[in-house]
């Protein structure tokens, strides 16, 4: 986790002593199921839960201190608690295993961090909505390979990343569901020293399902689908960012990122403009897609259980989490003050001499009897001389010249041909499509 691409509540998933004090609610719930099940007094739970009522502050420090003697992060923990409750503190951990607190945890980290991130998401899509309906009808040339191909609106633009998120939402709602699950079965998984029932208790109270079928740790391909969830919302937000860096281009320039005052964009040129933003957003996409490969290959662990995992996870856990937090919270910015710039799209529209309608021509040739070969070729013919000449060519007045193309239609009926509101006539249907009537 790095600091400059950091956000502090996401951040704080992750601390520590955030870490520490879901153990202990583990640990303490657990406790009080199996003092109701009288495998315990129920004087160790109201222990625990007294201390912990006093707000003690977790001395990490001192946790740390006792894990470079045991080397066990978790008996540390349970060393440092009992140090605090005193004698009643031996009852807490009966029948548990390692992975019951840290797989709990885990889940628990990572649905917290989900919330986080969907909360992330409805600010991101409230956003993108907004500037789809500012620009619903905003003239703009598509582009096929990079080439003009017929006219969009930026509003659709808009539109076609505010489906792409819904769906990004959908699927981490689903992937918070999958990895939010609890095991205390102890040791291998068969609930020989410990109740299925405590399991149960734990899952209810910090809001997570029973893991069926733990093994003594809860199965990684829960985890591989979540991770790969979030990389694929990380490839959704550079798609994002690659046609704002696209738009930006100085040929381009038909929308940018908001240039704040006094900001810079080069140490060497001053006049520089740069999309830093988006091609940051690129790089952080990279990072959060380059965690799903490791947390699919966590998948295959040892029979009931090994730690090939755990270090894996104490890396991916925050780093992806918080990185996409950090990358959504950054697109959203963007997309909220992004600077677009109508005119120069109506003038990169227009500036290929009515290229973009060769396809409406080519359809009016053949419903009025010319066969798609001879209309291709008419067409194209003349629209090659346009491309040539860098635009300075109209296509619809070279069609008008041409004997073939006349033969078949009008002057009237080729100008027809280049009404640009033609192409948007569908533009409410595909917004009733993605946002639903109004």
């Amino acid at each position: 986790m790095i600091p400059r691409y950091s956000r502090p509540q996401m951040t704080a998933l992750w601390e520590p002593e955030a870490r520490f004090k879901i153990w202990f609610e583990i640990e303490a719930h657990a406790t009080e199921k199996l003092g109701e099940l009288g495998v315990v007094p129920p004087s160790a739970a109201k222990a625990l839960w007294d201390w912990w009522a006093t707000n003690p502050a977790i001395d990490v420090d001192a946790i740390d201190a006792i894990e470079a003697v045991t080397k066990h992060d978790v008996i540390a923990f349970l060393t440092w608690v009992a140090e605090q409750v005193g004698d009643e503190a031996r009852f807490m951990h009966q029948g548990m295993t390692s992975s019951d607190v840290l797989d709990t945890c885990l889940a628990v980290q990572l649905t917290r961090a989900a919330d986080i991130l969907i909360e992330d998401l409805d600010r991101l899509l409230d956003v993108i909505k907004r500037r789809a309906f500012e620009h619903k009808l905003t003239p703009t040339i598509g582009r096929s390979h990079g080439i003009h191909a017929e006219p969009v609106t930026f509003g659709l633009k808009m539109a076609e990343a505010y489906a792409e998120f819904s769906r990004c939402r959908t699927r981490l709602i689903a992937a918070r569901a999958e990895v939010a699950t609890c095991a205390i079965s102890g040791a291998v998984g068969t609930f020989a020293n410990i109740d299925p029932r405590v399991e149960e208790h734990v899952a209810e109270q910090l809001g997570l399902a029973i893991e069926p079928v733990s093994t003594q740790v809860i199965p990684r391909d829960r985890h591989a689908m979540f991770f790969a969830t979030l990389g694929v919302i990380a490839s959704s937000i550079e798609r994002l960012a690659v046609e704002v860096r696209h738009l930006q281009r100085t040929e381009v320039l038909e929308a940018e990122e908001y240039f704040s005052p006094g900001q810079k964009g080069s140490s060497a040129m001053p006049h520089k403009r740069n999309p830093v933003l988006t091609e940051n957003l690129t790089g952080l996409a990279r990072m959060v897609r380059a965690y799903a490969l490791p947390a699919m290959e966590n998948v295959a662990l040892w029979h009931e259980r090994d730690i090939s995992h755990s270090s894996v996870e104490r890396y991916i856990g925050p780093d992806a989490t918080i990185t996409l937090d950090f990358a959504l919270g950054r697109l959203t910015g963007v997309i909220d003050k992004l600077l677009v710039y109508p005119e120069r799209m109506m003038k990169n529209l227009d500036k290929m001499g009515g290229l973009v309608h060769s396809q409406r021509v080519l359809l009016a040739l053949t419903q009025a009897g010319v066969s798609r070969e001879d209309s291709y070729r008419y067409v194209q013919r003349n629209a090659m001389k346009v491309w040539e000449s860098d635009g300075q060519l109209s296509l619809m007045e070279l069609l008008k010249a041409d004997a073939d193309v006349t033969a078949a239609l009008s002057p009237d009926q080729i100008e027809e041909k280049f009404n640009l509101d033609y192409h948007f006539r569908q533009v409410d249907t595909i917004f009733e499509r993605v946002f639903g009537k109004a």
